[in-house]
C-alpha cells in the first residue's frame, strides 16, 4: 500500500471516514493534512458510531499512529474533548500526534465568522461557524498562533495580546486577556505530551518503509482553489496539498484513492446542478441518512454527476475510486447519471469555472433502469443484481476511473473488493 492519499470527490461525506477505518488495518499511520473541526467522519462498529472531527479515523485500530499535520487548524478544545471522549469508550489515544506548526483556532474565529456570514445575508457561503474559515485568514495574514505557541507562556502572551488588540480595533471584540491566556496555557500543558515535529515524523517512517494513509477532509468541490468558489471551505482539499500539509516532497505519493457516493450530496450553499427536489430527493435523504456529522444539517440530495467525478480524477490524479451508498439506490425505478453540462445552448463536459457559467448549467442525464433489489447482504461484486453492475460500469466510462471498492451496508467491513 505504501504511501496513500484517501480524497473526497464532490462536496464531501462521500464516507472518507469509513474508507480510512477499513484501510488502516494494513497501514502503520494516518495522517490529516488539512481542514479543521469542520470535518465529520463517522465510522460504525457494530452498534456503536464513532464521529471524528480532528483526530484521525485510524484511532480506531490498535497500535496506529494518528498524525495531525501543520495544514491542519485545531481548536484545543474541541481536541481535547474528543480525545477524552473516544477515551471514555474505551479507545486508547495514546499514539495522537500533533504538529507544532498547525495554526489554532480561538474563540474569536468563531465569533468573526457569525459575524461575517450575517453581513452576506442571502450569499452567505453556510459555513458550520467553528471559526475555520478566520482561522486560515489569519494563517496567510501572518498573525495566527500556532500550536507550539501555547508551550511557552512570552510567546503566547505576546501574540495573544497583538491578537485581541486587533480584534478589537476592527470587530469592537472584547475578551479578557488574563482569562482566555490562562485558558490556552492550560489548553497547552494538556496538548504538550502529543505535540511534534510531524514533517520529520513522517520522513522517518518513510524511510523505515512504513504504509501510511494521508486522509483527506471535505471534498474536492470545496477545495478553496478548484472547487464551486466562493462556497468552498478554507484549505485545499485536493491531493497535491499532502505535501504542504505535512510537509513530504511529492515524490513520496504512491496512489491516490478517490471516495465518491453512488449519488450526490451538497451541505450549506452554492450551486448544485443535478438537486433533486421532491419526493426521489427524500428518499435519498432518509435512506442514506443524509444529516451532517458536524452540525446535523440536512444534506441535499442529487444524481451521480459524471462532470465533477471526472474533474476530480484530473486534478487530484485519481488511481482509483471507492463507491460508497450504492444500498440508498435500491428501490428506485429509474436512476439518472450526469454525463454533461447544458451551457448556452452547448453541451460542456468539463467543469466550468466561472461562477455565473455553473449557475446556468443544467445537466444532460444519462437515465437507466433500477434494480429494485436489496443489495445490503450482498458478499461479492458478482451477486450484484446486473443493472447495478451496468450503473458502476457507466460511472466508470463516464468518470474515467476503475472503482476498486464497493460499499453497500455502514457496517466497517462491508467493502466489496471489485477486480
Amino acid at each position: 500500500m505504501s504511501n496513500l492519499v484517501v480524497v473526497g470527490t464532490q462536496w464531501g461525506d462521500e464516507g472518507k471516514g469509513r474508507v480510512v477505518d477499513f484501510l488502516s488495518k494494513k497501514v502503520d499511520a494516518v495522517v490529516r493534512f488539512q481542514g479543521g473541526s469542520n470535518a465529520g467522519h463517522t465510522v460504525v462498529v457494530g452498534s456503536e458510531k464513532f464521529v471524528f472531527h480532528l483526530v484521525p479515523s485510524g484511532a480506531l485500530r490498535a497500535r496506529k499512529k494518528c498524525i495531525v499535520g501543520n495544514g491542519v487548524v485545531v481548536d484545543p478544545q474541541d481536541l481535547l474533548e474528543e480525545i477524552k471522549s473516544l477515551q471514555s469508550r474505551g479507545i486508547k489515544v495514546d499514539n495522537l500526534y500533533l504538529s507544532g506548526s498547525a495554526h489554532i483556532v480561538m474563540p474569536y474565529h468563531r465569533k468573526i465568522e457569525e459575524i461575517e456570514e450575517k453581513r452576506r445575508d442571502k450569499q452567505k457561503i453556510g459555513t458550520t461557524r467553528r471559526g475555520i474559515g478566520p482561522a486560515y485568514a489569519d494563517k496567510i495574514a501572518r498573525k495566527g498562533l500556532r500550536v507550539a505557541d501555547l508551550l511557552d507562556k512570552k510567546v503566547l502572551a505576546q501574540k495573544l495580546s497583538m491578537a485581541l488588540k486587533f480584534w478589537k480595533d476592527v470587530y469592537g471584540l472584547d475578551y479578557s486577556f488574563d482569562k482566555m491566556f490562562e485558558e490556552y496555557l492550560k489548553y497547552g500543558r494538556e496538548l504538550k505530551k502529543y505535540v511534534t515535529d510531524t514533517s520529520l515524523l513522517v520522513n522517518q517512517l518513510m524511510q523505515e518503509n512504513k504504509n501510511i494513509i494521508f486522509e483527506g477532509a471535505q471534498g474536492t468541490l470545496l477545495d478553496v482553489d478548484h472547487g464551486t468558489y466562493p462556497y468552498v471551505t478554507s484549505s485545499n482539499t485536493i491531493s497535491g496539498s499532502v505535501c504542504a500539509g505535512i510537509g513530504i516532497g511529492p515524490t513520496k505519493i504512491d496512489k491516490v484513492l478517490g471516495v465518491a457516493k453512488a449519488y450526490t450530496t451538497r451541505v450549506g450553499e452554492g450551486p448544485f446542478p443535478t438537486e433533486i427536489r421532491g419526493k426521489i430527493g427524500e428518499i435519498l435523504r432518509e435512506r442514506g441518512k443524509e444529516y451532517g456529522a458536524t452540525t446535523g444539517r440536512a444534506r441535499r440530495c442529487g444524481w451521480f454527476d459524471g462532470v465533477i467525478l471526472r474533474y476530480a480524477v484530473r486534478v487530484n490524479g485519481l488511481d482509483e475510486l471507492v463507491l460508497t451508498k450504492l444500498d440508498v439506490l435500491d428501490k428506485l425505478e429509474r436512476i439518472k447519471i450526469c454525463v454533461g453540462y447544458k451551457y448556452k445552448e452547448k453541451i460542456i463536459e468539463d467543469f466550468p469555472f466561472q461562477l455565473n457559467a455553473w449557475e446556468e448549467c443544467e445537466p444532460v442525464y444519462k437515465e437507466m433502469e433500477g434494480w429494485m433489489k436489496d443489495t445490503s447482504k450482498v458478499n461479492r461484486y458478482e451477486e450484484l443484481p446486473e443493472q447495478a453492475r451496468k450503473y458502476i460500469n457507466m460511472i466508470e466510462r463516464v468518470g474515467g476511473v476503475f472503482v476498486r471498492l464497493l460499499s453497500v451496508a455502514p457496517e466497517r467491513e462491508e467493502l466489496l473488493t471489485i477486480g
